[in-house]
């Protein structure tokens, strides 16, 4: 009998191909861990973001704008590991 909690597309893939989609998975995972990691660090910076753009002259704003880079590579990461990791019915535990 089939395993019903496999998607019906994979049910009968060959060992390259579920090699491949592991594969895929686990970049779509270390995706999400980056991405949750960035978020925790931009929300961290963003303390000190409000001071940089208060007390610093003109356009010259540098951690305000990491601050807004860490915020856009945590959107980036996480929009982009759910895509990879769609399908995932296991949990990885490393």
């Amino acid at each position: 009998m089939a395993n019903m909690l496999i998607p019906v597309e994979e049910r009968h893939l060959t060992p390259e191909q579920v090699d491949q989609i592991d594969r895929r998975r686990r970049r779509g995972q270390m995706l999400l861990v980056v991405g949750f990691q960035t978020l925790i660090i931009g929300t961290i910076i963003t303390i000190w973001s409000g001071q940089d753009l208060t007390y610093s002259p003109g356009w010259i704003h540098p951690l305000a704008y990491w601050d807004g880079f860490l915020f856009l590579t945590s959107a980036v990461c996480l929009t982009t590991g759910i895509q990879l990791r769609r399908g995932l019915n296991e949990f990885f535990s490393y």
